[in-house]
């Protein structure tokens, strides 16, 4: 069996997105033309529990002051993954990554994480039970 792909597990968080997994303050504003807007840190959980890895914080500046935070992947030898990037305007810069520890519980946002991280779980397993010739768990 060929180990499942990069590009699954992308495709299976990318089609997992929806307004109940964003932060619960900005939901309202959440919109499918900018789906992974306000998705980063569940999105590096679900990466992190995956892959393994370091997660990495920046911070979101909007004319030189932070405006939030950022969060997104490393795996080994320096590799950074962040599949939400593409959610900030050109006026939006992100800082440089600092590594974060991740909490033993996670309390803030954990509703949201689970139902995505479950989302993309039942996702992947139906690759695999649909019988894709060229993938596999």
């Amino acid at each position: 069996m060929e180990p499942l792909l990069l590009a699954d597990i992308e495709a299976a968080v990318r089609s997992s997105w929806d307004a109940d997994t964003t932060t619960p303050e900005y939901r309202a504003r959440w919109n499918p033309g900018n789906p992974a807007r306000d998705q980063c840190g569940v999105t590096a959980l679900v990466l992190n529990d995956l892959l393994g890895g370091e997660l990495l914080r920046g911070e979101v500046r909007v004319d030189g002051e932070r405006v939030d935070y950022h969060w997104w992947n490393r795996l080994g030898e320096g590799v950074e993954i962040d599949l939400t990037r593409e959610q900030f305007a050109a006026h939006e810069h992100v800082t440089p990554g600092v590594v974060i520890e991740r909490p033993a519980e996670i309390v803030r946002l954990r509703a949201e994480y689970e139902l995505l991280r479950d989302r993309v779980l039942e996702r992947l397993r139906g690759r695999k039970r649909a019988g894709t010739p060229d993938r596999a768990l």
